[in-house]
């Protein structure tokens, strides 16, 4: 199986023959992150004999001409003397040239604005400072490709300048075309995923047929949400021989953060470090999942190891960030992030994490700027969306927190919580009927705060809907029995009928228990009414309730009732009671077969 996927994806010897062409061409050009990608699949594929290493690439004449001022300006350029590069290269006319010196432009531009952004203002206004040379490299841009001499890293380059001006739509064109003039570069394929939000625009590309498709559509699986998806293609890629790749191994782990598979995630990461102990990229997420778990020994541990390594890298500010707010100091983590957004002002965790500390600090203003931030930074992010939600919620605007939490569950279709606070928004608008469809499908996509029920039980007694919150409450409780709650109790906390109507009080079902009195409309003296009382009889009988001799005081349930109640909701009524007894009795013999709800 695995050599037919081998077979299928391609020849394993010419790949690594790509790469290592690739990763001569973008150290020529000063593309350090493609560099970097593409030497961690390279070095997870088997090496090749002497004979296989390809060739370095010939020289042009243009090359050789420009040699000298191109090794000149290529050491200026690594010393981050942008524009001392650029001087030296104005007159080139090799490719190589043009793209160093056009990228010098770019880097110059982008390095004074940071200069002038980091000092005199915040974080929160750092998008109002532009590049200043985008503009005129746009045009000498423009002109070359209008007259198509532009290589795939010149594309490259054009399309980033175009997305900095926010031209996006003639940004994504310039990208696919220079994935099909440069396939192995993954820089292209990166800028381009950034820039497409929905499947249908994915669909709607003409992508080259080439291996690093296989990367792209993972990665955009992942940005999208498609995790199933997403999981099968690394899978394939590992069994096509990418196995050893520490770059799938750290992109599975994010895919199972994203649908909350907390324990497989923080798996691999510690997979992951083992491999990589000096590794810093993702180690933010890492420390999400930390604080998730409230892992403070495990968090601390990492902050501290991550200083070590490097104390001034976006990821590890957002680390020492989480492990402040896990403590509760949310000030020194928001000061935290305001460092890591100081060093990368896209770095989209960081914003959307410092909203997140605005927000523990009840200063909305500022977490709702940073939240709008993280979306102007990526779209597609549904905890920037989802935290808009929360905010206007909070300063009771509910028309606003609900066009917010639609574009969080437009983005998570399958998460409860963005349902249920679809739900909340509804009901407070008084739309009972959407409310109560989001909260029945938060329940149905799995509910992991396990409050859609619950809710929509209340829904239901507040519209006067006896038996469906009945069966809302029963259904909650099988559930809470059917995963294991029992098995938090000892046998003996649960084995008189009493001691269950405790369990449910203890448990948070006060509003079960308030409920079960409410149908059978309980008084202070008994009821006149004989003949409603004799149509109980045989139900008080066959009730749970505890013996004279137990808990005479709780025995207004049935003997000291009213009996108003119709003989159906009396019904209901003990069935409830017996639902949750006998499901703890059930449970000492078979902890994972749920309550029978045949009698519904």
């Amino acid at each position: 199986m695995a050599a037919t996927r081998s077979s299928e994806f391609g020849d394993l010897v010419q790949i690594k023959k790509q790469l290592i062409s690739i990763i001569a061409q973008c150290k020529e050009r000063g593309l350090v992150h493609s560099v970097k990608w593409a030497s961690e699949l390279a070095f997870s594929l088997d090496p090749l004999p002497l004979n296989e290493i390809p060739p370095a690439l010939e020289l042009t004449e243009e090359d050789a001409r420009d040699l000298d001022a191109l090794c000149l300006a290529k050491s200026y350029f690594e010393l981050k003397e942008y524009d001392r590069a650029a001087y030296f290269l104005r007159g080139c006319r090799s490719q190589k040239a043009y793209f160093l010196y056009m990228y010098s432009r770019y880097l110059s531009g982008e390095k004074k604005k940071d200069d002038e952004t980091v000092d005199s203002l915040g974080p929160l206004e750092k998008g109002q400072v532009r590049n200043e040379a985008l503009r005129e490299l746009r045009v000498e841009l423009s002109k070359k490709h209008s007259a198509g001499e532009l290589d795939g890293f010149a594309l490259y380059l054009y399309g980033v300048v175009l997305r900095k001006l926010d031209l996006l739509k003639e940004a994504v064109e310039i990208f696919v075309a220079a994935t099909h003039a440069l396939p192995q570069h993954w820089g292209s394929w990166l800028e381009l995923c950034n820039l497409i939000t929905n499947i249908e625009m994915l669909k709607s590309l003409s992508l080259p047929e080439c291996w690093v498709r296989d990367f792209f559509m993972a990665h955009m699986f992942t940005e999208l949400q498609m995790i199933k998806e997403a999981l099968q293609k690394y899978q394939s890629l590992m069994e096509a021989g990418f196995a050893k790749s520490t770059y799938i191994i750290s992109q599975i782990a994010v895919a199972y953060h994203n649908i909350r598979d907390i324990d497989q995630a923080l798996y691999l990461f510690n997979e992951l470090r083992e491999q990589d102990p000096f590794r810093i990229e993702n180690m933010d997420t890492f420390s999400n999942l930390l604080y998730v778990r409230s892992m403070k020994p495990e968090l601390s541990y990492l902050a501290h190891n991550l200083v070590e390594i490097d104390k001034y890298r976006v990821e590890t500010c957002c680390v020492i960030g989480n492990y402040y707010s896990l403590r509760s100091q949310h000030e020194k983590a928001a000061l935290y992030f305001q460092r890591a957004l100081k060093l990368n002002p896209r770095c989209l965790g960081a914003w959307t994490l410092m909203g997140h500390e605005y927000m523990e600090m009840k200063n909305t203003s500022a977490a709702i700027q940073a939240y709008r931030h993280a979306i102007e930074v990526n779209k597609r992010d549904y905890r920037a969306w989802y935290g808009l939600g929360q905010t206007y919620e909070i300063l009771k605007m509910p028309f606003y927190s609900l066009y917010y939490y639609r574009k969080a569950h437009q983005l998570r279709p399958n998460d409860s919580r963005m349902l249920v606070a679809l739900g909340e928004c509804y009901e407070k608008l008084s739309q009972q009927v959407e409310a109560k469809k989001c909260y029945w499908r938060a329940y149905s996509v799995g509910d992991v705060e396990r409050m859609a029920l619950l809710k929509l039980a209340k829904l239901h007694e507040q519209l006067n809907e006896s038996d469906d919150a009945a069966q809302c409450y029963i259904i909650y409780i099988q559930d809470i029995f059917s995963c294991g709650v029992r098995g938090l109790y000892s046998n003996s906390c649960l084995t008189t009928p009493f001691s269950c109507y405790k369990f449910t009080v203890n448990h948070g079902l006060t509003g079960l228990i308030a409920f079960i009195k409410r149908l059978f409309h309980i008084r202070s003296k008994v009821s006149q009414n004989k003949t409603e009382q004799m149509k109980c009889n045989d139900i008080n009988k066959n009730s749970i309730l505890p013996p004279n001799n137990v808990v005479p005081q709780k025995q207004l349930w049935l003997q000291q009732s009213g009996c108003r109640a119709t003989h159906r909701s009396k019904q209901r009524c003990v069935l409830l009671c017996r639902v949750i007894y006998n499901s703890f009795e059930r449970g000492s013999t078979n902890q994972n077969q749920a309550p029978e709800l045949s009698v519904l």
